[in-house]
C-alpha cells in the first residue's frame, strides 16, 4: 500500500518547499519559512524534545511521522530525522493526509 503522506513529501521536496536536517530545519523554524515540522518516530528523544520546544515558541505545526529511512527515501537521499515543509499549502495536505492515514 502506498503511503500517500509519503507521496505528498516527496512533491514538496521536487517543488523545492522542503528543506531537510538539523541546521536547515532550525532555520527555516526560527525565521518563519516553516508550516510543518516533520520528525521520524524513531528520532533521538534529544532531537524530539529540541524541535518540539523550537516548535512551540514559534508555532509551527510539529508532528512525529514515518521513520528516519521513510523520511530519507521520501525525498531521494539517505536516513533523514527531521524535515520542515515551507509551503503553507502543501503542509496543510500533508497533515491531512496523515491524520486521514
Amino acid at each position: 500500500m502506498t503511503d500517500k503522506a509519503l507521496n505528498m513529501i516527496s512533491i514538496a521536496m521536487k517543488a523545492h518547499a522542503l528543506v531537510s536536517g538539523e541546521f536547515a530545519c532550525e532555520q527555516a523554524i526560527k525565521d518563519g519559512s516553516g508550516y510543518l515540522c516533520i520528525i521520524a518516530s524513531d528520532a533521538s528523544n534529544g532531537t524530539k524534545k529540541s524541535f518540539s520546544n523550537s516548535c512551540n515558541f514559534y508555532e509551527v505545526k510539529y508532528i512525529e511521522y514515518g521513520t528516519k529511512e521513510s523520511l530519507g527515501h521520501a525525498i531521494g537521499k539517505e536516513y533523514r530525522a527531521s524535515i520542515v515543509v515551507c509551503d503553507e499549502n502543501l503542509s496543510l495536505s500533508i497533515l491531512d493526509k496523515i491524520q486521514n492515514a
